[in-house]
């Protein structure tokens, strides 16, 4: 049994890219708090399988939606807040680590890639936090990768845009401090998903993994979770603008190593 955060029930909560993945054990973990849980993903029928597990009490709010499609990302914040209520937690999870060769690389796919791990943070944190501040505060986590710490290759888009995202929370924990508004980022180490498992990963980099860590277990959804409810919740009323990583020491090794 995890830590209950009181300061979340009825909290409204907002997840992108949460059908799958770390974006699921997110979503399960807000429901388990008794929050009242919004998430989008391109990926219909895993978000309505998703919704199918909760009885209608606890049955988050879903809709499809293309991240990367900045007006269609507004009107389905605009939808769920008034399904559910202003939005106090904004988690800016949803993002994909296509992989390629600086070689390969060309203009179209960079752009693609920097607006499925980027953009939408920006552009979703401007249209929540206004009623965020008119409802006395909130938070936002955004989504990072100890991708960049560790210069993986193959990766140049994605860690580009994941070491933005350190940026930019930090920038806007300072210019939304005023209206108690907290910004951190979670910067997860290797989580082996369904997708990474399926493209990238198998068990014997896993064993890799965990040798290079200090903590010699593998880094689990659940244990991202956890840190995001921390940064949701009132036990973290005086954090913001922080790196929070998540990766059990590797990129702590893979820097001093």
């Amino acid at each position: 049994m995890g830590a209950l955060y009181t300061s979340l029930e009825n909290t409204v909560v907002f997840v992108s890219g949460g059908a799958s993945g770390i974006g699921a054990a997110l979503v399960d973990a807000f429901v388990g708090q008794r929050a009242r849980v919004a998430f989008c993903d391109l990926d219909e029928s895993a978000g309505l399988a998703l919704c199918e597990r909760y009885a209608d009490a606890s049955r988050p709010w879903f809709a499809r939606c293309d991240i990367r499609d900045v007006e269609a990302y507004r009107q389905t914040l605009d939808a769920a807040a008034a399904a559910l209520g202003q939005i106090r937690v904004l988690v800016n999870n949803a993002g994909r680590d296509d992989r390629c060769t600086l070689q390969e690389l060309t203009p179209e796919r960079w752009d693609d890639m920097i607006r499925t791990n980027l953009t939408h943070h920006v552009f979703a944190a401007q249209r929540v936090t206004p009623s965020m501040a008119r409802a006395g505060g909130g938070s936002i986590i955004n989504m990072g990768s100890i991708s960049w710490l560790r210069g993986r290759p193959n990766l140049i888009a994605y860690t580009a845009a994941k070491a933005a995202i350190s940026g930019i929370s930090r920038t806007l924990a300072r210019e939304l401090g005023g209206d108690n508004i907290r910004v951190n980022t979670v910067l997860p180490g290797p989580v082996l998903t369904e997708r990474q498992q399926a493209l990238w990963f198998d068990s014997a980099d896993a064993k890799r993994f965990i040798e290079l860590q200090c903590l010699k277990f593998p880094v689990e959804a659940k244990h991202i979770a956890d840190m995001v409810l921390f940064l949701a919740s009132d036990q973290s009323v005086a954090v913001t603008g922080q790196n929070m990583i998540v990766d059990a020491g590797l990129a702590q090794v893979s820097v001093v190593g």
